[in-house]
């Protein structure tokens, strides 16, 4: 990576952005400074051999202890520094990152400086703006859930999140997990039990959830496309909702997966929940999906 955004002035850099930075450099002890972000883990190491050297004889074991501890602290700066970099574009003009809590920024940075993979180090940097675009979004329980999250497993969230829709709240509509639309996308019994196993979903294979005491009228979104649904009763009405639930973190992850809509997904839901009596109807023309 460039020592670019080391050299990054405040006046270069939007005032939310410059804020972020100096409420990261006050939670987290000095680590950041709007002048001079770069390198100063690795020269504080530094200096701290050279106290060292100046005060006793120290052996080739302490040496090489002490070389490894400036390497591996040069590379956690770099990643924090590299995850900050990352989020600064994705913050709103109206983001408000001097209302985060110090402990929250504190405990972020010392989860995140472990992660190198570009692509994980995206998702982070995706929490750090959406908390400071809006605090209070990501709980610590949701930060503390990414760290063991690895690659595979967010590659497998997006692809659940590609099969959600708005009803009231973000909903995976998983009817049929043998269903070749899902396992398409490899979702199945046993990616659906994972999910579940590492807290981020609620699975049921035997039963259906089911949103209870509808109005008859309700708005139903997937992606671009919005359906009205009319029940049968005046009120009191129920609609099923397949067999997956986010758990709080799931629902928190999801607002920031990079998901797609799925071809053909659309009709199979509608001819899915016309078959239960909901008349489905668009006030919109559908957009077209890429």
């Amino acid at each position: 990576m460039s020592d670019g955004f080391s050299l990054i002035k405040a006046d270069d850099i939007s005032k939310p952005a410059t804020v972020l930075i100096q409420k990261i450099s006050d939670a987290v002890g000095g680590l950041y400074k709007p002048y001079q972000i770069r390198r100063v883990a690795k020269a504080e190491a530094e200096a701290e051999i050279i106290r060292e050297q100046a005060q006793i004889k120290i052996t080739n074991l302490q040496r090489r202890a002490l070389a490894r501890f400036v390497s591996e602290e040069a590379k956690k700066q770099d990643n924090i520094e590299s995850i900050t970099e990352k989020a600064i574009p994705q913050l709103n003009d109206s983001s408000n990152p001097q209302n985060m809590e110090n402990d929250w920024i504190t405990n972020f940075f010392d989860k995140c400086r472990i992660v190198s993979d570009e692509e994980m180090q995206l998702l982070w940097a995706k929490v750090l703006a959406g908390e400071a675009n809006f605090p209070g979004t990501y709980s610590k329980r949701t930060v503390n859930s990414l760290v063991s999250l690895d690659k595979t497993d967010a590659q497998l969230f997006t692809n659940l999140c590609s099969f959600v829709w708005v009803i009231g709240t973000a909903t995976p509509l998983i009817y049929d997990e043998g269903a070749s639309i899902y396992n398409d996308q490899q979702i199945r019994f046993n990616t659906l039990t994972h999910l579940d196993d590492i807290g981020l979903i609620s699975f049921e294979s035997f039963a259906s959830f089911r949103r209870l005491k509808l109005p008859q009228h309700i708005d139903i979104y997937y992606y671009g496309t919005v359906l009205k649904a009319e029940f049968k009763n005046p009120e009191n009405n129920e609609m099923h909702i397949g067999k997956v639930l986010f758990s709080s973190i799931g629902a928190e992850l999801a607002r920031i997966c990079s998901s797609r809509p799925i071809d053909g997904y659309l009709d199979y839901v509608i001819d899915r929940l016309s078959k239960e009596g909901l008349v489905l109807s668009s006030p919109y023309p559908r957009q077209q999906t890429q």
